[in-house]
């Protein structure tokens, strides 16, 4: 039996948890496919400025060079970005679609793999960051024990550059982390919804 449009069976009182969990699908969907463009547009960002960031001194008539290839965590930084942003694009492409054909929701082994993904690409994001960073402390600042000299000195327009990259990168990373915890919502409300549902139907009167 139905009145005004809410189902309402006898002994029950009507429920209207089907029309709210709608809306909380979408805003989440939303705020998903956000994050996933801003991840993106920022990967590629750090990417851009680490990779080509070139800087040539000349030091007693000896040109050198200095490029991110002459570190490994640049490299690192580098390639992470821009497999976390190529996954990004990927996602939000799934994401749009998924809006335009109206499945917000969707089943538990797609739940695990975005899951999956997302925590891969969060873990990536994070050291990648980690390492670039803790490289860039030692060209700032140097290590005297060890006479490692302040590279920064030097050259001073090569390390800003990297400076920026490393700071869009720690974004894109925080992101990733924020995107993995909706990620995670998503997959384990679907055994939640599913529970409950179970023991409410067993739990409600029977007539």
């Amino acid at each position: 039996m139905s009145y005004l449009g809410v189902g309402v069976s006898p002994g029950k009182v009507p429920v209207y948890h089907g029309n709210i969990m709608k809306v909380i699908d979408r805003r989440i969907r939303v705020a998903e496919l956000v994050l996933r463009c801003v991840i993106c547009g920022l990967g590629v960002l750090a990417a851009v400025l680490v990779g080509t960031d070139t800087q040539v001194k000349e030091i007693f008539t000896i040109q050198k060079k200095a490029k991110f290839t002459d570190m490994k965590a640049l490299v690192f930084l580098v390639i992470a970005n821009g497999i976390v942003a190529t996954y990004s694009l990927v996602q939000s492409v799934r994401c749009v679609v998924g809006m335009i054909r109206g499945s917000v929701l969707f089943n538990k082994p797609l739940a695990w793999a975005i899951f999956s993904g997302d925590q891969v690409m969060a873990y990536l994001t994070v050291a990648a960051v980690a390492t670039a960073a803790q490289s860039a402390v030692f060209a700032k600042l140097g290590q005297p024990e060890l006479q490692w000299m302040k590279i920064c000195n030097l050259y001073g327009r090569f390390c800003n550059q990297v400076g920026e990259g490393i700071a869009s990168a720690l974004l894109a990373s925080l992101s990733m982390v924020v995107l993995s915890c909706i990620s995670a919502f998503s997959l384990f409300r679907l055994y939640g919804g599913g529970s409950k549902g179970e023991n409410g139907g067993r739990g409600g009167p029977r007539w």
